[in-house]
């Protein structure tokens, strides 16, 4: 289990976060891009000779420290702002080499972010990816300038492949400009953290209810094999929000791309124009339910994410955690999968209930406050309950089609199915499912590396104990 914050803050079952999405591994070819290997060539063989080279110094490939704190740029809800690149540091005022906090060192502590950006006059939507640097660097290829609509409504989420990530603002005012925040005082979320997600969610889904914001239905598939009762989904697509997919944390982490060019550890935003100077570039990304969700369970259903305009690549189509949080809510089943209190991310430093904790949490990404409404779904005994109820059978009935379909980390499970099987298994025993008297309905087979090659789910129901 590794420390937090100056050792007052240890995360519960990190030692098992392995098994969510965080260190992909294989080449997926989704959504037009791909989520390959880190470190994985671009393919192309045009080089970027960069001034800044030598700022690389020092730079490291190994982590030393499980936490880092990102520098957030002054109005960063601004064109100016987004553009500004937002730089990876040491926590406390150390060094990105005496900590590791570099985003050469991505696949362990890489720092991403992504905004998401509301029209308000039209309900149109765009996204766009700040570029992280490492903090003493400069970035590969200047990033572009995104030209927003006039009263943009702008909301940016965290990501990150360490523990926790504590935002610092460039200025003084730099933090309340952006109305950012990364958890209670004292308490951070840990991965994750955001800026001005309150009023961009309350801003899109009012024009939503209003039909001024138009978000897409999460569609049906053929694919799917709809699990008997009514706890299920039926073939409707997979959202962040449903009990068949999610895990111990929902609604965590980002989809931003980024390229890096590995002699010199300097980062450029990732698009077609910059694909084609950096010719040794690497794609460095962001472990995320949402990736999970858009890059690997939609296709292999026969599902299509939410999708907008990436304003920094020219307008092509890309997804965003804010679009998906969007088309979870416009299509939100009644047995909805919301942050649960008993997430590591929400819990206090005690590992306690902190509901404050959770409503800010779930006010970020568009979600209700906890209630005793959503109870019904998502208090700590019955998200377990349903985790089990739902996703065991919704995984083991879908079991042929993810089972032809690689696995995001194949040192975890050898297809996407064992992936999930695995990763449903650790949730259940990450959130302490067996304290409401529920057993783990996973059983595997495991390979000599620890990678699961078989998997048997044990579908029938389970009742929480209150």
């Amino acid at each position: 289990m590794l420390s937090g914050h100056r050792s007052a803050w240890r995360r519960r079952g990190r030692r098992d976060r392995a098994v969510r999405i965080a260190v992909p591994l294989t080449i997926a070819m989704a959504l037009g891009v791909t989520l390959g290997l880190i470190l994985a060539p671009s393919g192309k063989t045009t080089k970027v000779n960069s001034s800044s080279a030598a700022s690389s110094a020092g730079v490291s490939s190994s982590a030393v420290n499980p936490n880092c704190s990102i520098i957030v740029p002054a109005n960063p809800l601004s064109a100016k702002g987004l553009a500004t690149p937002y730089q990876l540091t040491g926590p406390d005022g150390e060094s990105p080499a005496a900590t590791g906090c570099q985003m050469i060192n991505s696949l362990n502590l890489g720092a991403f972010v992504q905004a998401t950006i509301l029209n308000p006059a039209t309900g149109a939507l765009s996204v766009y990816n700040p570029l992280v640097i490492t903090a003493g660097t400069k970035p590969a290829i200047k990033p572009v300038v995104p030209k927003l609509p006039k009263n943009a409504v702008v909301t940016i989420e965290f990501g990150f492949n360490g523990t926790v990530l504590y935002q610092q603002g460039a200025t003084g005012g730099a933090l309340r400009q952006g109305n950012c925040t990364d958890g209670m005082p004292g308490s951070p979320f840990g991965q994750v953290s955001f800026c001005n997600g309150i009023n961009f969610f309350r801003a899109a889904l009012k024009m939503m209810h209003e039909g001024r914001l138009a978000v897409p239905s999460a569609g049906f598939s053929s694919k799917i094999v709809p699990t008997a009762g009514a706890m299920g989904t039926g073939r409707s697509c997979p959202t962040v929000r449903n009990f068949d997919m999610v895990d111990q944390d929902p609604s965590d982490n980002v989809t931003s791309l980024y390229l890096l060019n590995p002699a010199t550890g300097q980062t450029a935003q990732d698009n077609a124009a910059n694909t084609g100077r950096m010719g040794d570039a690497k794609i460095v990304f962001n472990g995320s339910d949402n990736a999970l969700v858009d890059a690997f369970l939609d296709p292999a259903l026969g599902c299509t994410p939410f999708m907008a305009p990436n304003l920094g690549d020219h307008g092509k189509l890309t997804t965003s955690q804010a679009l998906d949080e969007l088309l979870a809510a416009r299509n939100q089943p009644r047995n909805a999968a919301l942050v649960p209190e008993n997430d590591e991310m929400v819990v206090d430093l005690g590992g306690g209930i902190d509901v404050a904790k959770t409503d800010l949490y779930r006010a970020e990404i568009g979600q209700a406050p906890v209630s005793a409404q959503n109870a019904a779904s998502s208090s700590p005994a019955m998200f377990c309950q349903n985790l089990i109820n739902v996703q065991g059978p919704f995984l083991a009935a879908n079991e042929a089609a993810l089972s032809k379909w690689a696995s995001p980390v194949p040192t975890v499970g050898d297809t996407l199915y064992t992936f999930l099987a695995s990763r449903l298994a650790s949730s259940v025993d990450n959130l302490g499912c067996k304290a409401f008297g529920l057993t783990n309905p996973v059983a595997m087979v495991n390979d000599g590396a620890g990678a699961a090659t078989q998997a048997t789910i044990n579908t029938a129901p389970q009742s929480a104990g209150f």
